[in-house]
């Protein structure tokens, strides 16, 4: 059932949502050649315990970690681990999850690492654009097909595909709420959008074929199926009767460029 969230309560996400925003900028300063994953999420996980939130993705299901990363053909769901360094040239997704006073907030970033191939950095850029075109349509009387149409049109259309196993989804009251929000879709189909929903819009782009793997030994990590790259934004959105009002942010992480 899609729950309807007051004004009140969207501020409340909203909290949540900045402070998953401060949390990926936090974690991308310290993104560069030679450290690990793992001590990227000690690094998050610290930030949102001192600012007073609950890191979600820690036990949620079993998985071990505060955060998701994801380097390179993992396209999400990727544990942290000692055992795996940062390169130049690499793509690193961080997806962050937080509870923050009883409330949710969900975003994801790709950050390139150093110099990045002129291939890789245009598949950050239209996956990144993708994100934005699919929110543009978060308003009173669109549909859910509707964002994930705008999105797919736009990857294919520059050559990339989008996961079909995995979408954005309703967010706010828990981690993961209805409905979903598939990155791929008919315009004019699905639930209908109405204010005081809250969604999370998340864009997985492949730079290759839209085929994925998940992973047989720790059932999470999952990479595109030929290896190629792939990228990953996210927003936590709340639909308004005019347009989409954005309630996590990227400004925190882009600051500092």
């Amino acid at each position: 059932m899609i729950q309807l969230k007051t004004k009140e309560e969207i501020e409340l996400i909203r909290k949540s949502a900045q402070l998953v925003g401060k949390t990926l900028a936090e974690v991308g300063r310290h993104i560069h050649p030679g450290v690990t994953t793992a001590y990227l999420d000690h690094i998050g996980e610290q930030f949102i315990r001192d600012n007073g939130g609950i890191p979600l993705c820690k036990g949620y299901e079993g998985f071990p970690a505060a955060l998701c990363i994801s380097v390179n053909d993992v396209v999400v769901h990727g544990i942290p681990s000692d055992k795996l360094f940062i390169k130049e040239g690499d793509n690193v997704s961080v997806d962050c999850v937080i509870e923050l006073d009883g409330f949710v907030g969900d975003s994801a970033y790709t950050f390139a690492v150093g110099e990045v191939s002129p291939e890789m950095e245009r598949l950050l850029r239209v996956t990144k654009e993708s994100l934005y075109i699919g929110l543009d349509l978060c308003k009173e009387g669109n549909r859910i097909g509707d964002i994930g149409h705008a999105v797919q049109m736009h990857c294919e259309k520059n050559g990339y595909s989008v996961v079909r196993e995995l979408c954005g989804h309703g967010v706010g009251y828990k981690m993961h709420e209805s409905p979903n929000v598939p990155n791929y879709g008919i315009r004019g189909t699905g639930p209908l959008l109405k204010e005081g929903m809250v969604i999370a819009v998340e864009p997985m782009v492949c730079m290759g074929s839209k085929n994925v793997k998940f992973s047989q030994e720790d059932g999470w990590t999952c990479r595109t199926k030929d290896g190629k790259p792939a990228a990953h934004f996210e927003h936590t959105v709340a639909i308004g009767k005019k347009g989409p009002e954005i309630l996590s942010s990227f400004d925190f992480i882009e600051q500092q460029k």
